[in-house]
């Protein structure tokens, strides 16, 4: 077990023949945090440990990367090797079938797998439902795991699919029109709320696509965002992820203020108190 990794339990998930596997730590009700490329991080993991602390169990899949393998290693002489980390990543993504990366109006498979594991986690560690956050290409993943009803509490933090290539692609989300559908209409007739996250400035994670979300959505979506000097400036890339590498995790911090607002919204949404 990596370092990073210390303390979770390692298992298996199978869903239609598809495989991955996940971590898991703690006690409550399950919240499912789906990591960022270039995949379980020590910050990644860091969150996760957040989410426990705040009552919840964890259920951490891992989909690409080298699970617990810092991005941005302290020793200069392990740049490159974190470079190639992060390009390996993304390229096992764009050739992957499990990911829709550049086309809209379409939910990426993997969702499939990821709803799977979000009704196993939930009968067993019960409770009123599930919660989920997605981030960076995994963002809008949470925001398709909706459509089914134990789903409570999905969080997008900075979605950056589909890439951004086209205006059209930057003021829309990865998600299917039929799923689409079926978020808004629990969105009006059960009361569902979708809370995203995203720095003003980041262009992976474009204000458009916070727009799309509010048209669709109204005030059912709870759009964040934060300024781009709230960013860790010590962070290796710009203003991007903001509960993890760009986190500074200091009381009154923007960043760790809307850090607090997602378990937040966890509580709230599950019943934790």
């Amino acid at each position: 077990m990596p370092t990073a990794l210390a303390g979770f339990d390692r298992h298996e998930f199978t869903h239609e023949a598809i495989t991955h596997h996940y971590y898991r730590l703690g006690d409550g009700p399950a919240v499912i945090v789906i990591p960022e490329i270039p995949g379980i991080t020590p910050k990644v993991a860091d969150f996760a440990r957040r989410v426990v602390a705040a009552g919840f169990t964890v259920f951490m899949p891992s989909l690409f990367g080298v699970d617990g393998a810092d991005p941005n290693p302290a020793e200069l002489s392990d740049l490159p090797r974190a470079g190639v980390g992060m390009v390996r990543a993304m390229g096992k993504v764009c050739v992957s079938r499990e990911f829709t990366v550049f086309a809209t109006g379409k939910t990426s498979p993997v969702v499939t797998w990821l709803r799977a594991l979000g009704r196993a986690a939930h009968s067993e560690c019960g409770g009123p439902g599930i919660g989920a956050i997605g981030m960076c290409l995994t963002g809008g993943f949470a925001l398709a795991m909706s459509v089914d009803d134990a789903m409570l509490a999905p969080v997008l933090s900075q979605p950056s699919l589909p890439f951004g290539a086209t205006p059209g692609r930057r003021s829309t989300i990865d998600i299917s029109p039929q799923d689409l559908a079926c978020v808004r209409s629990r969105c009006r007739d059960e009361g569902l709320q979708v809370l995203g996250a995203r720095f003003q400035g980041d262009r992976l994670s474009p204000g458009g696509r916070f727009d799309f979300l509010r048209r669709e959505l109204g005030d059912s979506f709870l759009g964040v965002e934060l300024p781009d000097d709230a960013a860790n400036p010590n962070a290796a890339i710009p203003p991007h992820s903001v509960v993890t590498e760009h986190l500074i995790d200091e009381p009154g911090e923007p960043t760790r203020e809307a850090l607090d607002q997602i378990i937040d919204f966890f509580r709230q949404k599950l019943d934790v108190a």
